[in-house]
C-alpha cells in the first residue's frame, strides 16, 4: 500500500510538472490570447506554435537559456526556461508596428528570422486580412501595397512584381509549387483558386528564388500558408473556428465561409468551406467615357445582335461563382515526428473574359460573340512529414509529397460566326521535396532534392451552333509530359555577431516529351514527336549586416531561371486574325541576373524605414518571334493563310527600381504607414529596337492612417498608380487599343489613378466582430495598367464574423 501511494504521488507530481510547461501567451494591453506565436530554442533545439487559446507545450525546451517568442505585430521576447517558469509560464506580449524580427519560411522552407535573410520579404498578417476583407487572394496581395494586380476579367488577378509577371513568378501553397507546365506568358488567374479565408500567412519573397524553388522563381516567390491544425495542451479537446458572412455593393457579392479546428494531444484537424457569388461589376461615375460598357452581344432568332446596355456602368457580363473546400489532418506521435495531410479543392463557374468581349473589329462590330473561361478547377492532395531530432546529417528533415489536378478551358465564338470552339486542358502534377536543415556551430545548412512530373492533356472540340454538328479543330497543346529533377544547397555562416554570409547553388535538369500526332491533319509538320532535354545551374551570394538591433543592411546577387514548359514548346493558337503560333522544340532556359541592396532602420521604437533597390537582367528571354514551318513563313489554317510565329530564345530585358516604405507609431493608438514602388523595364523587340517592358507596372503605392484602441480598429488609406503615356507604352500593349483610354491625339494610354478608402472592425464580444468598409469613396472610374476590366466604383462592404 505504501509503495502504491508513493507511485501515485510521483505520478501526480510528474503530471504537475508537465502542466507547468504549458506556456500561455496573451496581449499585454487587452489580455487576448495570441494564436500563432512562434516559440523556439537552439539548445535544446525545439520549436512550438501557440494554439487558439494562446497555449503551447514547451516541455522540449526545458533547461534552455534562450527561448525566443515572436509574433507578427508584437515585440519579440527573449526568456530562459527558468524565467518563464518563475512567471508561472504566463507571457504578455506588447503590440508594436515597428519591428523586423518576424519568422519567415519562404526563404528556405524552414522557420527563420527575417533579419537573417538577405532578400526583401513582405508579410501579410491574418490581422491585416481580417480588416481588409479581400474578395480574392489576388486582392489580398494588392492590399500589401507592394504587388500590382492586373485583371482581364473579374474572375482573375495576375500579379506584377519587379517587372515580371505570369510564368516568371512562382506560387507556393504550404511549400508546394502551384506553377504547372501550361503556365503561360499571358496573364493568368490561378491565384483566385486560393481561399483568402484559409490563408494563415502570406509572404512575398522578392527577387530570384530559384535556389530553393527552381524554375519560374525570377521576379518573386509568393508563399501562402493555409490553416494549420492545432493540438490541445490538456486532456480536453480544443475546439475553435469561425463563421463569416460578407456582402459588397459594387458586384452584389454574397460570401459565406465556415471553418472548424478540433485538436487533441496527438491528433488535430481543420475543415473549411467557402462559397462566393459575384454579380456583374459596377464601375465608378467619374472617369473616361472610353471605359463605359455601352453595348453587349445577344443572340436573337439565331442572329448575333449588338444590344444597348441600359446601364453603361455595369460591366456585363462579368459575374461568376466559386466554392472552396479544405480538409487537413495532423498527427504527432512523438515530439520528433509530425505528419500533416491536406486536401484542397476549388471550382469556379464558367465566366466571361471581359477584355475580349469589348474588342471591336475594324468595321466597328464586336470581335467575339462568346469568349468564356470554362470552370477553373484546382485540387491538391498533400502529405508533409517532418522529423526533428539532431544527428550527423540533419537537425530537421521534411518530406513533402503532393498531387495536384488543374482543369481550365476556353470557349469562344466570333461575332456572326457559327463555330463554337472549346479548348480544354487538364494537368496532373506530381511533386516530391526532401528538405534538410543542419546547424554546426556558426554554420547553417539548408539542402534538399526535388522531383516534379506534369502530365498534360489537351482536347480541342467545336460544334456548329446552327445544327449541332461536330467541327474538327486542333488541340491547344500536344499531349505532353514535363519533368524536373534538382538538388540544392543553401549555406549561412556567421562571420561575426553582426555579419552573416549566405550562399547557395542549385542544379536542375528538365525534360519535355510531346506527341503531336493529333495535329498532323491540321498543320504541315514534318515530325510526330519531340523531346527537349536541358539543364540549368543557378547560384546566389548575400550578406546581412546588423550593426545593432535596430538596423539591418543586406546585399545580394543571384541568378534565377525559367525552364521552357509545354506552353512554350507546343502551344498552337491564333493570337490575331492573320497570325498563328506554332511549336518550337529547340528551346533552352532563360536566365535572370539580379543584384539588390536593402536597408531597414528602427528609430526609438516609433519609426521604421526600409528601402530596397534592385537591378535585373533577363537573358535568352523566351518571346514570340517570326518563324518558319518547312521553310515557309505562312501556313494554311482555319481556311486562310496565317503568318507563322513561335516562342524562341530571342531577346533580353532589363528591370531596375526600388521599394520604399515607412511606419510611424503615433500617440493615442494612431499610426501612419506607406509603401511606394517604382520599376522601369525595357525589352528587346523583334526589330532589335528597345521597348518598355509589358509587365513592368507603373509606379504605385499605398498610404494608411490607422487607429487601434481596445476593440476598435480603423484605417483610412489611399491606393494610387501613375499613368503610362503612349510613347512609353509597350509595343504589344499599343495594339490593345480597346482596353485603354485615348489621349488628345487619339492614341491609347494608361491613365494614373487613386482611390480613398475606409475600413473599420469592432469586436462586440470576444467571439463576435463586425467589419465595414467603403472603398473608392470618390467613385473614380479607372482601369489599372494592362487591365481589360474597369476597377470597382464606390463599394460598400459589410462582414460579420463569429468565432468559437
Amino acid at each position: 500500500m505504501k509503495n502504491l501511494f508513493l507511485c501515485c504521488a510521483l505520478f501526480l507530481f510528474y503530471q504537475g510538472i508537465l502542466a507547468q510547461n504549458i506556456l500561455t501567451i496573451t496581449n499585454k494591453d487587452t489580455g487576448e490570447a495570441l494564436e500563432a506565436a512562434s516559440i523556439s530554442s537552439e539548445k535544446p533545439k525545439a520549436f512550438a506554435v501557440s494554439n487558439a487559446r494562446g497555449k503551447a507545450d514547451i516541455s522540449a525546451m526545458q533547461g534552455s537559456l534562450k527561448i525566443v517568442i515572436r509574433r507578427m505585430g508584437y515585440k519579440t521576447e527573449l526568456r530562459s526556461f527558468d524565467e518563464l517558469a518563475a512567471d508561472n509560464f504566463q507571457l504578455r506580449m506588447q503590440a508594436t508596428s515597428t519591428h523586423f524580427e518576424e519568422v519567415v519560411v519562404s526563404a528556405t522552407r524552414w522557420q527563420q528570422e527575417n533579419n537573417r535573410v538577405p532578400a526583401k520579404i513582405s508579410i501579410v498578417s491574418p490581422e491585416d486580412v481580417a480588416l481588409q476583407n479581400p474578395q480574392t487572394a489576388a486582392d489580398l496581395l494588392a492590399n500589401s501595397g507592394e504587388v500590382f494586380i492586373q485583371k482581364s476579367q473579374q474572375g482573375g488577378g495576375s500579379p506584377m512584381i519587379r517587372g515580371f509577371s505570369t510564368n516568371r513568378l512562382l506560387y507556393t501553397v504550404d511549400g508546394v509549387r502551384m506553377n504547372n507546365a501550361i503556365f503561360r506568358g499571358g496573364n493568368i488567374q490561378n491565384v483566385i483558386s486560393l481561399d483568402p479565408f484559409t490563408i494563415e500567412n502570406t509572404e512575398v519573397y522578392f527577387g530570384p528564388g530559384s535556389i530553393v524553388y527552381g524554375s519560374d522563381a525570377i521576379g518573386a516567390v509568393m508563399s501562402f500558408r493555409t490553416l494549420t491544425p492545432q493540438f490541445s495542451t490538456d486532456d480536453k479537446p480544443m475546439i475553435s473556428g469561425a463563421a463569416v458572412s460578407r456582402t459588397a455593393s459594387a458586384n452584389n457579392e454574397l460570401t459565406n465561409h465556415f471553418h472548424l479546428k478540433v485538436g487533441w494531444k496527438k491528433w488535430a484537424s481543420a475543415t473549411s468551406i467557402s462559397h462566393n457569388k459575384f454579380g456583374d461589376l459596377r464601375m465608378g461615375t467619374r472617369g473616361p467615357d472610353d471605359y463605359l460598357k455601352t453595348w453587349y452581344v445577344r443572340r436573337v432568332d439565331s442572329v448575333d445582335q449588338v444590344v444597348e446596355n441600359s446601364n453603361p456602368l455595369l460591366q456585363n457580363p462579368s459575374g461568376y461563382n466559386q466554392y472552396n473546400v479544405m480538409q487537413k489532418i495532423r498527427f504527432q506521435p512523438s515530439e520528433h515526428w509530425d505528419f500533416q495531410y491536406g486536401f484542397h479543392y476549388s471550382e469556379t463557374s464558367e465566366y466571361s473574359r471581359y477584355d475580349r468581349l469589348i474588342e471591336r473589329q475594324t468595321n466597328g462590330l464586336p470581335s467575339a460573340a462568346v469568349w468564356n473561361y470554362g470552370p477553373q478547377k484546382w485540387m491538391m492532395n498533400h502529405l508533409a512529414v517532418t522529423y526533428s531530432k539532431a544527428n550527423a546529417l540533419f537537425d530537421r528533415m521534411s518530406l513533402r509529397l503532393a498531387q495536384q489536378f488543374f482543369e481550365e478551358s476556353r470557349i469562344d465564338r466570333r461575332f456572326n460566326h457559327h463555330r463554337l470552339r472549346t479548348q480544354m486542358e487538364e494537368v496532373n502534377a506530381y511533386s516530391a521535396n526532401l528538405d534538410f536543415e543542419k546547424k554546426i556551430n556558426k554554420h547553417q545548412f539548408y539542402y534538399g532534392l526535388e522531383y516534379i512530373l506534369n502530365d498534360v492533356k489537351s482536347i480541342g472540340s467545336a460544334v456548329d451552333i446552327r445544327n449541332g454538328n461536330e467541327i474538327l479543330v486542333p488541340d491547344r497543346y500536344p499531349q505532353s509530359q514535363w519533368s524536373s529533377y534538382a538538388a540544392y544547397l543553401s549555406y549561412q555562416y556567421e562571420l561575426t555577431q553582426k555579419l552573416l554570409l549566405q550562399a547557395g547553388m542549385r542544379y536542375n535538369v528538365f525534360d519535355i516529351q510531346s506527341d503531336f500526332s493529333r495535329h498532323l491533319s491540321f498543320y504541315p509538320f514534318d515530325f510526330t514527336t519531340s523531346r527537349l532535354q536541358n539543364s540549368a545551374t543557378t547560384g546566389s551570394l548575400g550578406l546581412v549586416f546588423s550593426p545593432d538591433e535596430t538596423t539591418k543592411i543586406s546585399m545580394s546577387a543571384g541568378t534565377g531561371f525559367r525552364a521552357p514548359n509545354v506552353d512554350d514548346i507546343g502551344k498552337i493558337f491564333d493570337f490575331s486574325a492573320n497570325d498563328i503560333v506554332v511549336p518550337n522544340a529547340n528551346l533552352k532556359a532563360e536566365y535572370a541576373y539580379n543584384a539588390e541592396i536593402n536597408i531597414s532602420k528602427i528609430i526609438k521604437d516609433v519609426l521604421k524605414i526600409d528601402v530596397s533597390a534592385y537591378y535585373t537582367y533577363l537573358d535568352n528571354a523566351l518571346v514570340r518571334r517570326e518563324f518558319q514551318v518547312n521553310g515557309q513563313d505562312s501556313i494554311l489554317f482555319d481556311g486562310g493563310m496565317r503568318k507563322v510565329f513561335a516562342i524562341q530564345n530571342a531577346a533580353f530585358s532589363t528591370v531596375y527600381g526600388f521599394h520604399a516604405g515607412f511606419e510611424v507609431k503615433l500617440p493615442a493608438g494612431f499610426g501612419i504607414s506607406s509603401r511606394f514602388n517604382y520599376q522601369l523595364g525595357n525589352e528587346e523587340m523583334d526589330s532589335g529596337e528597345i521597348s518598355r517592358s509589358r509587365h513592368a507596372a507603373p509606379a504605385f503605392g499605398l498610404t494608411r492612417l490607422t487607429y487601434n484602441y481596445g476593440k476598435l480598429k480603423m484605417q483610412v488609406y489611399a491606393m494610387y498608380a501613375a499613368g503610362v503615356r503612349f510613347e512609353n507604352l509597350n509595343e504589344e500593349e499599343r495594339q490593345k487599343r480597346f482596353i485603354y483610354a485615348q489621349d488628345e491625339n487619339g492614341n491609347p494610354h494608361a491613365q494614373g489613378w487613386f482611390t480613398l478608402n475606409f475600413k473599420a472592425m469592432y469586436q462586440f464580444h470576444p467571439n463576435l466582430s463586425l467589419s465595414a468598409g467603403l472603398e473608392n469613396i470618390t467613385d473614380q472610374r479607372y482601369r489599372p495598367y494592362s487591365s481589360g476590366l474597369t476597377a470597382p466604383g464606390r463599394n460598400f462592404i459589410l462582414s460579420l464574423r463569429a468565432n468559437f
